[in-house]
């Protein structure tokens, strides 16, 4: 399986850890994921705000959203080529290009006041899981511990929050993570015919029957 499905390994507690333990290691490590991922296609809206403060309650409110996938993360099964395919469907669809749209579309909020800073960071991060619902996908079913599954979803999330022509950018994503789901399913499905039994060993000649 892809990623060796190390999901389940992270949830794991450590010896001595209770599971609240685990927990709280967890949602810390996905929260520096989630930084180090999503902060480039965040700065274009952080900036356009007035003033640090302002920008920092947003940058939480934003985060605190994706604070919430450990959740999804603990209760994903490890389906891992049907979820490949139908991650990779969803970035095909009209609905994740509506998303993105949106993403790519929200600037500063209206009045720039700690409230409304509030409201909008959370708004945003609501948006933007939505649109990164495929690529998340393809993150939990990888491993989130491999690093270079890890690279292959930041680099799509800054293509298509940055890059030009978005739709197509995601389709192509798509594309590719349908082809991988189809090859994963390919190589894990059982073979149709099973292998042959072995042959019964022989059984060894009396001792003396060589000779004669």
């Amino acid at each position: 399986m892809p990623g060796g499905w190390t999901l389940s390994m992270v949830w794991t507690p450590m010896p001595g850890e209770t599971w609240a333990g685990s927990g709280a290691r967890f949602v810390a490590m996905w929260l520096v994921m989630m930084v180090a991922m999503m902060l480039p296609p965040l700065l274009p809206m952080l900036t356009r705000l007035r003033g640090n403060r302002v920008a920092a309650v947003a940058g939480v409110a934003y985060f605190s959203v994706w604070a919430l996938w450990p959740t999804v993360a603990r209760l994903a099964p490890p389906a891992t080529g049907t979820a490949l395919l139908v991650a990779g469907i969803l970035q095909l669809s009209t609905w994740k290009a509506r998303q993105l749209a949106v993403c790519r579309a929200c600037g500063a909020p209206d009045t720039p006041v700690v409230g409304a800073a509030v409201l909008h960071g959370v708004r945003f991060g609501v948006n933007c899981s939505l649109c990164c619902l495929g690529l998340m996908a393809v993150l939990l079913v990888g491993g989130m511990m491999n690093v270079s599954v890890v690279a292959a979803v930041a680099v799509a999330v800054a293509l298509e929050r940055l890059g030009p022509r978005p739709e197509v950018m995601a389709r192509a994503i798509g594309t590719v993570v349908i082809a991988l789901g189809a090859l994963v399913l390919l190589t894990t499905a059982p073979s149709p015919c099973p292998a042959p039994a072995p042959a019964p060993a022989r059984p060894a000649p009396p001792h003396g029957a060589a000779a004669r």
